[in-house]
């Protein structure tokens, strides 16, 4: 499971933006969502946390390791 705080994260459309952002990536990716604490879980199947953290990136969220 990788975890990440993204501060900036704070509506539904950011979680959908953020979800297909990981998806893209990895589509067998399982993703959790937090938008009251601004974390997302990933458990992803293929990629690695550089990985999906450069597409959450990508998706213009500044997302952290926690």
């Amino acid at each position: 499971m990788i975890v990440f705080e993204v501060p900036d994260m704070s509506c539904g459309h950011c979680v959908g933006a953020i979800t297909e952002a990981v998806k893209t990536v990895d589509g067998a990716a399982k993703v959790q969502v937090d938008l009251v604490a601004h974390r997302v879980q990933v458990e992803p199947a293929t990629a690695d946390a550089a990985m999906l953290e450069a597409a959450i990136r990508e998706a213009g969220y500044t997302p952290a390791l926690a």
